[in-house]
């Protein structure tokens, strides 16, 4: 019989899709059985965890940082059903007494935001992950304190690196978990470096590089794409901006293809994102950039209502006005029931800026409220 080693691909994971076509990435059992060990390691789980597994087993989320988890450290591992239900996974917590529970920041906005919420008993929940996506700071209190999750931990990675090559500690304050996404991974190299690819000072910007045993054998079948991605010393270009601190956590910022430019100021969406958030009327936000003839680019902004709210486009600009940055403020504002994602609740912000350069380029009726800032 063949000899299995460890550094033999036992996944091709496809990437989630989030700026387009997605990628095959080659990851071996060296990659996802250590990471998956790591993170367990994290969220301190042993034999008596029963984690509530909502997320695909077909991502790396479900299947690595939570079954591969799980194994590893003998601990439950329950799958509320075939497809995400915010009722349902409380139902299955309540039930099961699940002292774990896993989510991108959208799941936990569901669960929260369902209408018999407080009718489920959560208080076994002891930890679990938030990760896929940049948790708004409103969502994590609420998750502490509503949810009792008081060592719910942030994880950041992408596919390429097995995922997981951040996380917080269940010790770390909750500034730290809601300002960072924690330090490196244990056995992972981080670096911040600028477009010439040199590492930069403490606090300043960067694209995030990984270097370790997660990152990937490659993309399948694209030396191409393998070679731009991942250089001759064995980083991984993340395609993250992000600011390291004088103690190693690492605080993202954004995609670089995301950054805007408006009249040669950047802007990050995340930021905006952050104080939009604030707003008591909106559940969910996403800011990304449009053309535009005379500033390069304008801010676009997407926005989810609460239940009832009521909001309009100047009033909501109104609200932002003399609180951040007028080139930040939103120049345009569309109401929305639902926005696109992937199957594993990734925001695609590409499709939302196709469309709406569309929708403005044909005149169609008032798709997105536009004003002068």
């Amino acid at each position: 019989a063949t000899q299995l080693s460890p550094r033999d691909p036992i996944n091709i994971q496809f990437t989630s899709g989030t700026t387009g076509n997605p990628k095959g990435a080659t990851l071996t059992h060296r990659n996802i059985l250590n990471n998956g060990k790591c993170v367990g390691d994290g969220m301190h789980l042993t034999e008596h965890d029963r984690l509530c597994i909502p997320v695909p087993l077909y991502h790396c989320f479900g299947m690595v940082m939570a079954n591969l988890a799980c194994i590893t450290h003998g601990s439950a591992a329950i799958f509320p059903g075939e497809a995400f239900d915010p009722g349902v996974t409380l139902a299955t917590v309540a039930e099961e007494h699940c002292t774990a529970l896993h989510g991108v920041p959208t799941m936990f906005i569901a669960e929260l935001d369902y209408p018999q919420f407080r009718d489920f008993d959560l208080s076994s929940l002891r930890t679990g992950i938030m990760a896929g996506a940049p948790c708004p700071v409103e969502v994590m209190h609420k998750v502490l304190k509503q949810m009792h999750m008081s060592e719910v931990l942030i994880a950041y990675g992408q596919t390429e690196t097995s995922p997981v090559n951040h996380m917080t500690t269940i010790d770390d304050s909750i500034e730290k978990r809601v300002g960072s996404v924690g330090r490196p991974a244990p056995h992972c190299e981080i670096k911040i470096v600028d477009v010439d690819g040199t590492v930069v000072p403490v606090g300043e910007k960067g694209e995030i590089c990984c270097r370790g045993y997660s990152v990937m054998q490659g993309y399948w079948d694209d030396a191409e794409r393998t070679a731009d991605t991942i250089d001759s010393e064995g980083w991984l270009h993340s395609g993250d901006i992000g600011v390291m601190d004088a103690q190693g956590y690492t605080q993202v910022t954004g995609r670089i293809k995301d950054m805007i430019i408006r009249g040669g100021e950047n802007v990050y969406p995340r930021e905006v994102e952050e104080f939009l958030y604030t707003h008591p009327a909106i559940q969910d936000v996403q800011v990304f950039g449009i053309p535009d003839p005379r500033y390069g680019e304008q801010v676009c902004a997407w926005v989810r209502l609460r239940d009832g709210a009521a909001l309009s486009p100047d009033e909501l600009k109104q609200y932002c006005r003399d609180k951040i940055t007028h080139f930040k403020v939103p120049h345009y504002i569309r109401f929305v029931d639902e926005f696109p994602m992937t199957v594993t609740g990734k925001m695609q912000k590409f499709l939302m800026r196709e469309q709406t350069i569309a929708d403005l380029d044909v005149g169609a009726n008032a798709p997105a409220a536009a004003g002068s800032n």
